[in-house]
């Protein structure tokens, strides 16, 4: 069984381990690179033209186990004060070949522009996925590729784009911008996000203040000016289009999954799929920003992102919500009762994961995904 699902760097970690448990179960792991909080932020103003690292690094570790020492690595955090001759200290130890050439790649840069970055809390396996990008002529997705490979990792981890480098804006209904995606998963008042856009720069503090008292259309005009050129990755299609079941993951919305609905062509890759089932999967846990939205909102907007409003070409099939209270996006009684929303099934099932509050239970989500299947793809693949 093929399974293509969106997925942020935590939020389907659950999910994804159980169904990669799963007998028979080939995962692909669609994933946007617009983060840029704290230490991802300042590695990818160092190397302008990269996107970031941290939810692929977060995947790489599906597989491993607390304490296994790769997972260990990947995670560590730099202290205050290193330099390319500490990174180059901290690596001469036993390590990987593959990971220490890419960090020793990293450190060679560090040499040579010493100037414009502080490791501080920056997280080795970003460096690691650094490193890779600039010895592989700064190419992010065959980064992401060959790390996948060093570190084993059992699902497909596929950006979702060519690798275009872009920066993640937010607007809201009253006309201020989220000027970045740290901006957009941060606390912020109630007033609801309307629109993303993926720009070519960033925003400076000049064009804030242009931007700011201005009226929402002429903000979302402005913007929309300054798109960047995004193109799709070629292997993220095909992940959809051969799907046997396509997930839209659970997440922060606006920053790790209706971006990736953005990338031209992803829209009619799943309305070419295959896949029997196309399941969205309602957040356990709240998120700053969806303040005030519903698990039906979160359903309208994905479809509206994926530009099928009225979700005529079937791009949900089914809504998946946990049965209980939870703080997550609430669920109209009105919906769960009827079972359906937006001509998608909706379907109601004990998911909580009791020991990790506002988290998926990951085998009784992979379960309850399954169960949509049926015999499906044992008789395709007859």
């Amino acid at each position: 069984m093929r399974v293509a699902m969106f997925s942020g760097g935590r939020g389907t970690a659950g999910i994804a381990r159980a169904l990669l448990r799963s007998p028979g179960v080939e995962l692909s792991l669609l994933i946007n690179g617009y983060d840029n909080g704290l230490s991802t932020g300042a590695l990818r103003r160092y190397l302008p033209g990269m996107l970031g690292p941290s939810d692929f690094r977060k995947n790489l570790l599906l597989h491993l186990d607390g304490g296994d020492p790769r997972r260990d690595l990947l995670e560590h955090r730099l202290a205050p004060g290193t330099t390319a001759a500490g990174l180059e200290r901290l690596i001469s130890g036993p390590l990987d070949y593959r990971v220490a050439r890419e960090l020793h790649v990293f450190a060679g840069r560090l040499r040579a522009e010493p100037d414009g970055l502080d490791l501080a809390d920056c997280a080795l396996g970003n460096l690691v996925l650094a490193g890779a990008y600039l010895r592989l002529g700064e190419d992010f997705n065959a980064a992401v590729r060959a790390c996948a490979r060093t570190f084993g990792a059992p699902a497909r981890l596929l950006n979702v784009t060519g690798g275009e480098n872009a920066f993640l804006v937010a607007l809201k209904e009253d006309g201020r911008v989220l000027a970045d995606e740290a901006d957009i998963v941060a606390p912020q008042d109630a007033a609801a996000i309307t629109g993303l856009f993926l720009l070519r720069e960033p925003l400076t503090g000049r064009d804030r203040a242009e931007l700011a008292g201005r009226a929402p259309e002429r903000v979302r005009e402005l913007l929309a000016r300054r798109a960047a050129r995004v193109t799709p990755n070629p292997e993220a299609l095909r992940a959809l289009e051969d799907g046997d079941l396509i997930v839209y993951g659970p997440g922060t919305p606006h920053s790790s999954l209706l971006p990736s609905y953005l990338t031209p062509g992803v829209a009619e890759a799943i309305a070419r799929s295959r896949a029997a089932a196309r399941v969205f999967v309602v957040n356990l846990g709240g998120d700053h920003d969806i303040q005030g939205l519903t698990a039906t909102d979160l359903v309208d907007r994905t479809l509206a992102y994926l530009g099928d409003p009225g979700n005529e070409r079937r791009t949900i099939t089914h809504v998946l919500s946990h049965r209980g209270a939870s703080g997550g996006p609430a669920v109209p009684r009105r919906v769960s009762e009827r079972g359906h929303w937006a001509g998608a099934r909706w379907i109601s099932a004990d998911l909580a994961d009791t020991g990790q509050p506002g988290t998926h239970s990951g085998p009784r989500t992979a379960e309850a995904l399954r169960a949509l299947l049926g015999p499906t793809p044992l008789a395709r693949a007859g």
